[in-house]
């Protein structure tokens, strides 16, 4: 009975003994058995985790943790091996060094990005780089929600928004494909101002519009697209009215900005920009068809695409001409080419302006447009300063061409009259800096 008792003790302290080992095991078990957290690269690279705990331990101390995304890590000496368990920060904060485990992830609401990966933030391309940062472009954007709410904020007297077609696009692209007419030349400059009569009797009221006075002889704008070919549209937009007004109503077309576009290439961009005053002169001497005969096409890839001439004229006598070909658009028959008469120019004197309008309908400007001008919504636009404080790449301008069709004022809460020109449904205010050289044409 006594072996047996003793056999049995035996059996006890080595049950205890094995015990005593695998409790040993299992501490173990959890950091010295486990796979380390950074065999994919290291999630959260630039987290203060030693750092806000407040220091580092000396030798192991397994109770020297920091809550680490879905886990913990370490910050005492020991989680420096092969194995490691230690905090992102640990090299940098408790040793000065940099971690061997490169970050090879980038995170963005919440999910893991591997390097390389890209996404678009507005007009900017960020690159998951090697050190697991996001690495983007640094380019202006056409729409920033920082001016929009800072216009918006200060109270210029008109509304900012975001437009959803302008999005993604870089400044440089907006005055690239979204403008498109070159500065006066020589030309445009040295041409001599008519006189207009003016007298006592001329009553010029504070708003007009010249659709109110011609209705259904004033055409809608049509939309550009990214093709930088203003010169051309402003140039049929008036055309189109003035033939409407003049012919009372009998002919009443809306000129095909593409048949400039495509078939006045002579020193003209087409979708790359072009000049006013070699649209007039095409219009007198080549004239253009209808939109609905030649209609607008964006360009196929980028805006130095143009599409080949589809539509010529040829002389009958008398300096009128005729088409040489079908319609561009088979559906429409009517190919009947309209000239105009040549241009002139209008003097910078706000009331003669009017008179001409209210008299013979829309002119042309020549205007300067800046980077707020893109996110016109309401209001009298002027040219604002909140860009002032940014890198001169935020601050650019380039010239554009538009349709006059009116003019009206408005008083604001202080009780001033602001002045302003309607461009299709924009208010424009009559101020220097924004018409260039307040240069008004037509024909």
């Amino acid at each position: 009975m006594l072996k047996l008792t003793m056999l049995s003790a035996i059996t006890v302290l080595l049950l205890l003994a094995e015990g005593g080992m695998s409790a040993r095991t299992q501490s173990r078990t959890k950091r010295e058995l486990a796979s380390s957290l950074h065999l994919r690269g290291i999630r959260d690279p630039f987290g203060s985790y030693c750092q806000r705990r407040g220091g580092c331990c000396p030798g192991r101390n397994d109770q020297c943790t920091v809550p680490y995304l879905d886990t913990i890590c370490y910050c005492d000496l020991f989680c420096n091996r092969t194995v490691s368990d230690c905090c992102p920060d640990f090299w940098s904060h408790c040793l000065g060094t940099t971690p061997p485990y490169p970050p090879s992830s980038c995170e963005r609401n919440g999910h893991r990005f591997h390097s390389g990966a890209t996404y678009k933030e507005n007009c900017n391309l960020c690159t998951c780089g090697q050190n697991g940062r996001w690495e983007c472009e640094q380019h202006a954007c056409l729409i920033e929600d920082d001016m929009i709410q800072e216009i918006n904020r200060r109270g210029y007297g008109w509304r900012a928004t975001n437009y959803s077609q302008f999005w993604g696009m870089t400044l440089d692209e907006g005055l690239r494909y979204r403008l498109g007419t070159q500065r006066p030349s020589r030309t445009i400059m040295n041409m001599n101002e008519i006189q207009m009569n003016m007298n006592g009797n001329d009553h010029l009221p504070s708003y007009f519009n010249a659709a109110d006075k011609w209705p259904r002889k004033i055409h809608e704008p049509l939309d550009q697209g990214n093709c930088n070919a203003s010169w051309a549209f402003s140039t049929a937009a008036v055309a189109s009215d003035r033939i409407s007004i003049q012919s009372m109503g009998h002919m009443t077309p809306q000129l095909s900005p593409q048949n400039l576009i495509s078939c006045d290439t002579r020193h003209q961009g087409g979708c790359s920009g072009g000049r006013i005053d070699g649209a007039w002169w095409y219009l007198r001497r080549r004239g253009v068809v209808t939109e609905e005969c030649y209609p607008f096409s964006l360009p196929q890839q980028t805006p130095a695409d143009v599409a080949r001439c589809m539509m010529q004229s040829q002389a009958v006598g008398r300096g009128k001409r005729q088409a040489t070909a079908h319609c561009p658009n088979s559906y429409s028959y009517h190919n009947d080419i309209y000239q105009s008469t040549p241009p002139y120019r209008l003097s910078s004197n706000e009331n003669e302006i009017m008179k001409e309008i209210m008299d013979n309908g829309p002119v042309q400007a020549i205007m300067e447009v800046h980077e707020d001008f893109f996110v016109y919504k309401s209001g009298i636009y002027r040219h604002t300063d909140v860009n002032h404080h940014k890198p001169s790449e935020y601050r650019k301008h380039a010239t554009h061409s538009v349709r006059i069709t009116g003019w009206g004022e408005e008083r604001d809460y202080n009780g001033r009259t602001h002045k302003y020109w309607v461009r299709n449904y924009i208010h424009l205010i009559c101020y220097k800096t924004f018409v260039f050289n307040r240069r008004f044409y037509t024909f």
